[in-house]
């Protein structure tokens, strides 16, 4: 661990020293990437089974000063990149020649953002890929987020711009990326020539309103939120040592419920309002739902999904955005819930009530009460992230697709008042 952050401090010189530029961050991210690729194989790999105990009991992973100071670190880093940019220009300027590559143009603070992104997704899928290589779905499931974030959410949006196009998130659709089907981006899309910007209106609006749906309904909401989702992505990586802080309280559940919905329905309205004003030309809003548009920006996009998402992870867990804030997150919930053919069924019989379902799952859900009582876990927060199963020692829970008919029904259980001790 000392060389990890002997990499940090290195790679973090360029904000005072600007000179030092290209090698100081090369040989930091070097550090950084040698330093963590140990500590994996001593952690993980020399182990023949789940290292997944002792979580607790490390300040780093149980709200200890180690994490309060990376929460500083990480929350920091966000509050300069959204207000105070300039301020991490050291830092941008060595990534001038991977942009200049990339797209034909100098980095800026987002082309660092989603640099460093990418690299905790990459870097901390390794150490999953190593953690849970006992698990095939987790592997299978850890490489697919690693290649989305890489290909769809780094490399072609960039290479858009290359080649003269806009810089187009493929992996993102509204209603988490809500402006894509705002009309002032549907005018802009559908100026680009050749055909372009109709193609990647009506990716849009299909990933939005028919692929979704129908994936939802047999895969559900997993096939997005940690298969796919980038925030999601970098949860299952990089937040993974934090998947046991969620809040699992009756409270926690009912802020999630009273929060995230009503996101989903201002972008709903928000969306719906934007096309009526641009219809009317203005007569019905006037400027009014642009300043909407950009205080929803400023609260949700930012503060919520950034600084409070990611920048909090070593002291509320790793899904507070997905939980709380995505609207994304709440649109899938509600098809899985009512028109999806995924469960996770539980074998009441065979649980020994250890909790390790409960402690890790990250969306904070009592999996145990479930398991205990022989009932299939039906629930709109469920990620399908399958750590539940995973970490069962017992073979208890099992991730299904249906069929939608007895989707509610319970495990057959032998209840004490039948047995017939002496007869």
């Amino acid at each position: 661990m000392l060389l990890v952050v002997v990499g940090v401090i290195v790679g973090l010189i360029p904000m005072a020293v600007p000179a030092a530029g290209l090698i100081a961050v090369s040989v930091g991210v070097s550090m950084l990437t040698a330093g963590s690729l140990w500590y994996f194989y001593l952690r993980f790999l020399r182990r023949p089974h789940l290292a997944n105990t002792g979580v607790w009991l490390q300040k780093q992973t149980s709200r200890g000063w180690t994490a309060w100071l990376v929460a500083i670190l990480l929350t920091g880093f966000y509050v300069l990149l959204y207000w105070f940019p300039w301020v991490l220009e050291g830092l941008i300027r060595p990534f001038d020649g991977l942009s200049g590559w990339m797209r034909n143009k100098p980095a800026d603070h987002w082309f660092l953002y989603g640099a460093f992104y990418t690299f905790a997704v990459l870097l901390m899928g390794v150490r999953a890929l190593v953690k849970y290589r006992h698990s095939r779905y987790q592997i299978i499931r850890t490489i697919s987020v690693m290649f989305f974030q890489l290909v769809f959410a780094f490399i072609l949006p960039h290479l858009m711009v290359l080649f003269q196009g806009p810089e187009f998130y493929f992996s993102y659709f509204w209603p988490l990326k809500y402006e894509y089907l705002f009309p002032g981006t549907v005018a802009n899309l559908l100026k680009q020539p050749i055909g372009t910007g109709v193609f990647l209106v009506f990716w849009s609006a299909t990933l939005s309103f028919v692929a979704t749906p129908i994936l939802t309904y047999f895969y559900g909401k997993r096939w997005y939120c940690s298969w796919v989702c980038g925030c999601g992505g970098l949860a299952e990586t990089a937040g993974d040592p934090y998947r046991h802080l969620a809040d699992r309280s009756r409270k926690a559940w009912r802020i999630e419920v009273a929060v995230v919905y009503p996101i989903f329905g201002a972008i709903i309205l928000l969306t719906i309002l934007l096309w009526v004003n641009s219809y009317l030309k203005g007569d019905l809003l006037g400027q009014f739902s642009g300043g909407f548009a950009q205080w929803y920006g400023f609260f949700i996009g930012s503060i919520f999904a950034g600084v409070i998402g990611v920048g909090f992870y070593p002291l509320l867990g790793n899904r507070v955005w997905c939980r709380f804030g995505c609207p994304m997150a709440a649109y899938l919930g509600l098809l899985q819930k009512h028109f999806s053919r995924f469960r996770i069924t539980t074998n009441g019989g065979q649980c020994i009530s250890c909790g390790n379902c409960s402690t890790y799952c990250e969306m904070g859900i009592d999996v145990r009460h479930y398991a205990q009582q022989g009932q299939p876990i039906i629930r709109a927060a469920c990620v399908g992230c399958g750590m539940c199963a995973t970490v069962c020692p017992r073979g208890v829970l099992k991730l299904e697709n249906g069929p939608r008919e007895g989707r509610y029904n319970a495990s057959q259980l032998i209840h004490p008042d039948n047995l017939r001790i002496l007869s």
